[in-house]
């Protein structure tokens, strides 16, 4: 094979990415923070679904690995976000602890209620990260992440609303069964 035909390598911090290097730098780190945070997040739906005690624990362990497993999809996502912007995920667990901006779990809860409200105040949070870097990525030119954050947003926010709506059932009637859950 001649010198002109073989293929040239990049470094594989590169990428040709119509962004300046700057740019994907902060972009990647706005990623990541990100990353971080929804390893976090869904660590913590998990804790909230092993062990929740509840008289519909069957219904709460559901809806908590629904919202873990849509968080998975996000994590996977973001990731590759960071990689096509030649950027390295970092989404260990360590990362996560260092990076995010939840708060820790509580481990000392185990009713349905206080976890749909601990759920729900997470959620929050996190919606409120993505809705700033929908901004911010916005601001920085890249259409296609911020795009990616509204997406993950339209999906949280519609968790939030629902864990809501289960908060105040729940305080009007501790007897009454969770209602079906959103897909």
């Amino acid at each position: 094979m001649s010198d002109n035909c073989k293929p040239r390598c990049t470094r594989p911090d590169t990428t040709r990415h119509s962004t300046t290097l700057e740019v994907q730098a902060q972009l990647i780190d706005i990623l990541n923070q990100t990353l971080a945070t929804t390893v976090d997040l869904k660590t913590q739906v998990k804790q909230a679904r092993w062990n929740v005690k509840s008289m519909n624990i069957d219904l709460f362990q559901e809806l908590f690995h629904e919202i873990a497993t849509e968080l998975e999809v996000y994590i996977n996502l973001l990731a590759q976000r960071v990689t096509t912007l030649g950027g390295l995920a970092r989404g260990t667990a360590r990362a996560a602890v260092k990076n995010s901006v939840l708060p820790e779990y509580p481990f000392h809860i185990t009713e349905g209620q206080e976890h749909i409200a601990s759920l729900a105040e997470r959620l929050s949070i996190y919606g409120s990260l993505l809705w700033e870097n929908i901004d911010r990525t916005a601001i920085l030119g890249d259409a296609e992440t911020a795009y990616l954050y509204a997406e993950i947003s339209r999906v949280i926010d519609k968790r939030l609303w629902f864990l809501d709506e289960q908060l105040m059932t729940l305080c009007l009637d501790e007897n009454r069964p969770v209602a079906s859950h959103l897909s």
